[in-house]
C-alpha cells in the first residue's frame, strides 16, 4: 500500500503541531495508560496461522469494491460499493456459490476516487441506514429511510445528511461507523493528509467522532457541545465494541507502526508526533501494533475473547486475545496471501465471522470471483 507523507514538517508546522500538542494535553514525560493500556507482548510473527479459523463457505462473490457491510435483523446482509456507490442486498444463507446480490439503491452523489467513495454503513437500533460517504466537498454521514417492500433499486429513499465537513483527499478518508452500545453513532475519520488537524480540537479529520442519530454532538462527549470523542488519530478504519463495553480501533500508521486501540473518551493517541508505543505523556499508547507491510488495517470484529482485524496490505487476519484491557498474548495470523487483501470483519450472533476481500480496490490482483465475503468459522 502507498502510503504518502503528510506535507508540512518544516520549521513552521513543527512549531504549530507543538502548540496544537500542548492544547490537546500530548506532552512529553510518562505515558498516560488510562488511555489506554498498552499490552507487552509484541506483534505476532509474519507465519501464516491456520488452526482456529476455517472458511465455512462463500456468502457472496463477484462484487465490486464492497467496503461497508452491516447484518439485517432477518439475517440477509447490505453492502455497499465503494466505486459505484451501489447497495446490495445479500441473501443470508449464501453458500458455496453465493452471488452478488440484488441491489437495494445507489447513493447519490458518492465521489469515489482513490481511498474515497461509498465507505462505511450502519444500522441504527430503530432500523434507519446511515452511509459514511465521499461527496464532491467532503466526506460525509447521511441517513436513509428505507423501505424493502419496495422493487429493487428504488428502496432507499432520499438522503437526509447528518454531519458533514470532514475532510477528504485521494488517501486517508477514514468511512467507518458504528453505533454503540449507548445507541449513539461512532465515526472514524481520516487526517485527510493533512495531520496537523488530528490535533486540533476544532477540525473532524484525525478523530473518532461520537454524535446523536440526528447529527449533533452525543451528550457527554469528553470537550462540550463538540462531536470529538478522541483525537491524535492518523485513518481510523474499524470500531468494535467487547462484552464489557470497551470500545476498540484499528489506525492506519505511516511507515513504522499500524495500531489497535484501546479508545477511551477525550484520549489522545498521538499523531502525527508519535506512532506506535511511545511513552510519551499524555499520548494513549496501542495494545497491539504491526509493521505496515504486515497489517494495513481496516475493519475490525469482536468475538470469541478476541479482536479480529482485516488487514489490506498484510492480506491476512489478525487475532489479537484480550485480557480486559489488555492483549493477553501476541496476535496470531491467518489466512495469510491465501484470499488478498482483507477489508471488513462482521461479527455473527452464531459465533461466526464474515470477511471481505478487497481485490478489486485499485491495489490488489483480482482473483476469480473477487470481491468475495467469506464465512469463517472459529474452533
Amino acid at each position: 500500500m502507498t502510503r504518502p507523507r503528510p506535507p508540512g514538517r518544516g520549521t513552521a508546522a513543527a512549531a504549530l503541531l507543538a502548540a496544537l500538542l500542548l492544547a490537546a494535553g500530548c506532552t512529553s514525560g510518562t505515558a498516560d495508560t488510562s488511555g489506554s493500556s498498552a499490552s507487552s507482548a509484541p506483534a505476532g510473527s509474519p507465519g501464516s496461522g491456520t488452526a482456529g479459523v476455517r472458511v465455512a463457505g462463500t456468502v457472496a462473490e463477484g462484487l465490486d469494491t464492497p467496503w461497508g457491510l452491516v447484518r439485517l435483523p432477518d439475517g440477509d446482509l447490505l453492502v455497499g460499493s465503494r466505486d459505484t456507490g451501489r447497495v446490495l442486498r445479500v441473501a443470508a444463507a449464501g453458500g458455496a456459490g453465493g452471488g452478488g446480490g440484488t441491489e437495494v439503491g445507489t447513493v447519490p452523489g458518492t465521489t469515489a476516487g482513490g481511498e474515497g467513495g461509498l465507505l462505511g454503513l450502519a444500522l441504527s437500533p430503530d432500523g434507519r441506514l446511515f452511509a459514511y460517504q465521499t461527496a464532491a466537498e467532503d466526506n460525509r454521514v447521511l441517513r436513509f429511510d428505507w423501505d424493502p417492500t419496495r422493487p429493487a433499486g428504488e428502496q432507499l429513499g432520499p438522503p437526509t445528511v447528518v454531519l458533514s465537513g470532514i475532510p477528504k483527499a485521494g488517501f486517508h478518508d477514514g468511512g467507518r461507523i458504528a453505533f454503540g452500545p449507548d445507541g449513539l453513532l461512532y465515526v472514524g475519520t481520516g487526517d485527510a493528509g493533512r495531520s496537523a488537524q488530528a490535533q486540533d480540537r476544532t477540525a473532524l479529520g484525525g478523530k473518532i467522532l461520537r454524535i446523536t442519530p440526528d447529527g449533533a454532538p452525543a451528550p457527554g462527549n469528553p470537550f462540550p457541545g463538540s462531536p470529538v470523542y478522541s483525537l491524535g488519530h492518523r485513518n481510523v478504519q474499524g470500531l468494535a465494541w467487547d462484552p464489557a463495553g470497551h470500545l476498540w480501533a484499528s489506525e492506519f500508521g505511516q511507515n513504522t507502526w499500524d495500531e489497535l486501540n484501546l479508545i477511551k473518551p477525550g484520549a489522545n493517541y498521538g499523531w502525527p508526533v508519535v506512532e506506535g508505543r511511545a511513552g510519551r505523556g499524555g499520548c494513549s499508547d496501542p495494545v497491539a501494533q504491526w509493521s505496515p507491510a504486515d497489517a494495513s488495517p481496516s475493519g475490525i470484529a469482536y468475538a470469541d475473547g478476541s479482536i479480529w482485524l482485516a488487514a489490506l496490505r498484510g492480506t491476512r487476519l489478525w487475532q489479537v486475545p484480550l485480557d480486559g484491557e489488555r492483549a493477553a498474548s501476541a496476535p496470531t495470523p491467518y489466512l495469510r496471501t491465501t484470499y488478498g487483501r482483507l477489508r471488513t470483519v462482521l461479527a455473527e450472533p452464531d459465533g461466526t465471522l464474515l470477511l471481505t476481500t478487497s481485490n478489486t480496490d485499485g491495489r490488489g490482483t483480482p482473483r476469480p470471483g473477487d470481491d468475495h465475503i467469506l464465512r469463517i468459522t472459529l474452533h
